[in-house]
């Protein structure tokens, strides 16, 4: 898939787990995409959070390998 292809699914696909997140206070933000992996930043009461390597791997993640082919894992930075 074509970078400018992937970077536009990872956002939509970011953009769905927000509202899931804004749930518990907290929100994630794209940083970038390099050789598969993506970049993201916890934000409000999830950054910090012992549950968010659960969140971010768990579902996430997740997420982003079963909508995005070429996604090989999820990073908080």
């Amino acid at each position: 898939m074509e970078q400018p292809m992937m970077f536009k699914k990872v956002k939509e696909a970011l953009e769905e787990i927000r509202p899931m997140l804004a749930q518990h206070l907290g929100d994630i933000e794209f940083v970038r995409l390099e050789n598969g992996i993506v970049y993201v930043k916890m934000l409000g009461m999830c950054d910090g959070c012992p549950l968010s390597v659960l969140t971010l791997k768990g579902g996430v993640e997740e997420l982003l390998k079963m909508r995005v082919p070429g996604i090989i894992g999820v990073e908080a930075i």
